[in-house]
């Protein structure tokens, strides 16, 4: 189905890896289109938790393909960007969480493609940063917002300014991931973590990304009114009914997201 990437599901979670090892998974255009594609067919595909990394030990996404878009008028890099960030949107609007397992570099296009999931783990010998303007360029996928709502705007502003790389430690330290793991163990670990999800009621998961994204940048009051309707419309949800009379009678919930 793609020749950039490689889809997998195991029972209801899927897997999504981009597939360039030799290109240190650059992303291309095609790249772009076909992660695009890939996150769109989770509600269809039963998905209920996404894993996304990259292929190899080097490296998740080591940056935009600087080859192709070196060649690009201003109108392709709009074109380009515009892509990048609709990308990003594919992601936080999956109907069920997508955790980054960061097994490398994961630089420029790729630092941002992880800032647009729901959270990071990084292995070991994983490195972060928006190295941009050593290229005479500036972050185009949502770098300079995704990035100062997760860190804060002043570190934020140091890292797009210097195009400085941090190791995982230091990208923990900062609030920019949720924990390092060792390199061998990373999959298996966000993994468990990607089950653990997985056995919860699924709409009452996908409410709680969607409102908890949508209620980021509003006032609190606002916020609470997306938080109430949301809470209220799963009362009329058969996962609900299920998941209290479980509560009631002492056993595991058995939840069909409905």
């Amino acid at each position: 189905m793609y020749e950039t990437i490689l889809y997998d599901q195991k029972d209801s979670i899927v897997t999504v890896t981009v597939n360039r090892p030799d290109k240190l998974n650059a992303l291309s255009r095609k790249v772009v289109a076909e992660l695009t594609a890939a996150f769109g067919t989770l509600t269809k595909n039963g998905a209920r938790a996404a894993i996304l990394t990259g292929a190899g030990d080097k490296a998740f996404v080591a940056g935009a393909d600087i080859k192709e878009m070196s060649d690009l008028t201003t109108a392709e890099a709009k074109a380009f960007s515009d892509a990048g960030h609709a990308l990003g949107y594919a992601i936080e609007l999956a109907p069920c969480p997508v955790i980054a397992a960061v097994n490398g570099f994961a630089l420029g296009g790729g630092c941002e493609l992880a800032l647009a999931c729901d959270f990071i783990y990084a292995s070991d010998n994983a490195r972060f940063g928006q190295p941009e303007v050593n290229l005479g360029l500036m972050p185009g996928f949502g770098g300079t917002q995704r990035l100062a709502r997760r860190v804060g705007l002043g570190k934020a502003r140091e890292l797009v300014y210097t195009g400085d790389t941090i190791k995982a430690p230091e990208a923990e330290k900062i609030g920019l991931i949720n924990g390092v793991i060792p390199q061998a163990d990373l999959i298996s670990h966000v993994r468990g973590i990607a089950e653990k999800i997985a056995q919860k009621a699924p709409l009452a998961v996908a409410a709680s990304k969607r409102v908890m994204a949508r209620a980021a940048d509003s006032d609190l009051v606002v916020a609470n009114e997306l938080e109430a309707s949301a809470f209220s419309a799963l009362f009329g949800s058969e996962d609900m009914r299920e998941g209290t009379q479980a509560f009631v009678d002492k056993r595991p919930a058995k939840f069909l997201g409905k």
